[in-house]
């Protein structure tokens, strides 16, 4: 019963604000010591910004470098999320924006 896939639909173009939007980052810091990813992810609560996923991967590309898949409330054109990605970026090794949908509430 608590079963659930995800499906992901790709495309080359920015979807437009709708105001109920998620957008999806990956992002390694810099070095693997206490706080680092403390800090990256204190952007969002200074602002206001909801996390709905946080995952870890391992980059391989050594030991103690993860990358972090993100997502969270909001789109990535709002000024808003425009600054807290410009800040990620300024205190990370490494950003890419995945994009920016609207979300899909499940009714279970």
């Amino acid at each position: 019963d608590n079963n659930v896939t995800r499906f992901v639909v790709l495309s080359k173009q920015s979807h437009e604000i709708t105001g109920n939007d998620k957008t999806s980052i990956i992002f390694s810091i810099y070095e693997d010591r206490p706080g680092s990813l403390y800090n990256v992810l204190g952007i969002f609560q200074k602002n206001n910004i909801n996390l709905t996923k946080i995952e870890s991967r391992p980059s391989k590309k050594g030991l103690g470098r993860y990358l972090f898949f993100v997502d969270f409330n909001g789109h990535q054109n709002e000024e808003v999320i425009q600054n807290i990605l410009n800040e990620i970026k300024e205190n990370t090794y490494f950003l890419k924006v995945l994009g920016s949908y609207p979300e899909f509430k499940l009714n279970l």
